[in-house]
């Protein structure tokens, strides 16, 4: 770039700066009004992202480390090397056989279906489970093959209670192949929760011994639960070999998105469904820069004429308001991307607040507790997720929008001619 050309685009950002933070009560209050407007959208949208990647990611981390696992292998026959094979994978953290069912728990309250989940107990001391379960009462830990630790939903539907017996009904096959139901009773040795309640609400865990009695493979289904260091990134890779290496056995392989493909659908269309909606607000925010551009032009049409007189080419004067809706688009997207942030970090805490002071006025009137995020159906805390990519992508879209949106009256103002503007004045 040519020296005049610099000094020719310094002097366009001066004035653009002039015109959307100068004192003057003509124009620059479009503008500023429009930078406003933007941080005012953007904040919603990134208080919106940071809670819907908090749930989504808390809540699949959640079935991932305390359900399905990262990885399920299935045998077509049994082998007890297996395990000691899919252990020596680079990345595999651990191998645990499982049995789950379908069955029935009669309890105090009542009676109601449950998942049985049979599993081996060194599975409880791994780092992810230890991370997301957490004992309401009792321990977990079951040492004894009629232990059972039930979800916080499931024991208080029920009625459960430490030390208490219930009884669990599951089906077993006979001989000719019908399904007859087997019961069996249990001690209740921990309430657990992984802070999920549609977890919390079927949990029914028994020792993997206890499970091999209870379920009958007819009816259950076994495999062996494998977790690895970096199931968001390296799970097809490992499904692979571990297909490779157990071939000659080997039923399926599954990984964590296959196991439940319909849920984690679910999560990315919300999140592609929300990303639109974000879009569209970002559109309607950058109308109104080219409103506050055309109302600029408009008001300063004596400023055209005076720069065009000395000289001034369309393309310059055109750059002069290009220039300010940019900076218009980036201090919005800089104040409203900022405060959204803070508020996104801190939405926890906002949401306790708030809830503390609408239960003040409903202690007064007698009515039922607010709760904002339903335990029963939200996660107790949204784990904080800041998706980096994301919001940059936000924050230059926003800024490529609201340049686009102003061309149409730059590209005027920058064909105008000084005749016709000075024969207004």
């Amino acid at each position: 770039m040519s020296r005049s050309a610099l000094n020719a685009a310094r002097a366009q950002l001066f004035i653009a700066f002039r015109y959307l933070f100068g004192r003057s009560s003509k124009g620059e209050r479009y503008l500023f009004a429009a930078a406003v407007g933007i941080a005012v959208s953007l904040i919603p949208i990134m208080v919106t992202l940071i809670v819907t990647d908090g749930m989504i990611q808390g809540i699949t981390e959640r079935f991932l480390e305390l359900g399905t696992g990262h990885i399920q292998v299935r045998l077509a026959e049994e082998n007890n090397e297996v395990g000691a094979i899919i252990k020596s994978e680079p990345g595999v953290r651990g191998v645990w056989n499982e049995i789950d069912g379908i069955g029935i728990i009669l309890g105090r309250n009542g009676k109601t279906g449950i998942t049985i989940r049979a599993i081996e107990p060194s599975f409880w001391e791994d780092a992810g489970s230890k991370k997301y379960l957490s004992v309401i009462s009792g321990e977990a830990n079951i040492t004894d093959d009629g232990d059972v630790l039930l979800g916080s939903s499931l024991a208080k539907t029920t009625g459960a209670e430490i030390g208490k017996r219930i009884r669990i009904m599951s089906l077993r096959a006979d001989e000719q192949g019908n399904a007859i139901p087997r019961t069996q009773l249990f001690t209740v040795r921990g309430i657990v929760s992984s802070g999920y309640h549609e977890i919390d609400a079927l949990w029914c865990l028994v020792s993997y011994e206890a499970g091999k009695n209870l379920l009958d493979r007819a009816y259950a289904d076994s495999y062996y639960l494998v977790k690895i260091d970096e199931p968001f990134i390296n799970a097809d890779d490992t499904a692979r070999k571990i297909n490779y290496d157990l071939r000659f056995f080997l039923r399926n392989v599954s990984t964590w998105k296959q196991v439940q493909p319909a849920q984690y659908s679910s999560y990315e269309t919300t999140r592609q469904l929300l990303l639109f909606i974000m879009t569209l607000i970002i559109l309607i925010a950058a109308v109104n820069v080219s409103s506050a551009t055309s109302m600029l032009v408009i008001e300063r049409e004596r400023d055209i004429a005076v720069l065009k007189t000395y000289g001034a080419g369309p393309s310059g004067i055109s750059n002069i308001f290009l220039s300010g809706s940019f900076l218009t688009g980036l201090t919005g997207a800089l104040f409203g991307i900022t405060l959204g942030l803070l508020f996104g970090i801190n939405i926890n805490q906002i949401i306790r607040g708030i809830e503390k002071i609408a239960n003040l006025f409903t202690k007064l009137f007698h009515a039922n507790e607010i709760k904002l995020l339903d335990p029963d159906f939200y996660l107790q805390t949204i784990p904080i997720v800041i998706d980096w990519n994301t919001v940059l992508f936000i924050g230059i879209f926003t800024v490529l929008c609201s340049i686009a949106a102003s061309w149409f009256p730059a590209f005027r103002a920058g064909r105008a001619k000084p005749v016709d503007l000075l024969r207004k004045f």
